[in-house]
């Protein structure tokens, strides 16, 4: 299972991060462990969604779609939703 997720910034509750992994509680460990260079300004994090794929190949489309114009919308609105 692949995961795209979501972390949300405990300390400044405006920063997000977005990324794709194959272990949530590995992943988030190692973001507030500040092993990971675009998080570690902004540690503790939170998981605020996490959406599973079946295989890295959709996960990666996904992840892509997000980055266009309708795309941004679209993680806006489901980080709204999931507050």
């Amino acid at each position: 299972m692949k995961f795209y997720y979501v972390l949300q910034s405990k300390s400044t509750p405006g920063k997000y991060y977005a990324g794709i992994t194959d272990d949530l509680g590995s992943r988030l460990n190692a973001h507030n462990e500040g092993k990971c260079m675009h998080t570690s300004k902004f540690i503790l994090w939170q998981i605020k969604t996490a959406i599973a794929f079946t295989d890295r190949e959709k996960t990666r489309n996904f992840e892509k779609y997000l980055k266009t114009s309708s795309g941004c919308i679209r993680q806006k609105t489901i980080i709204k939703n999931c507050s």
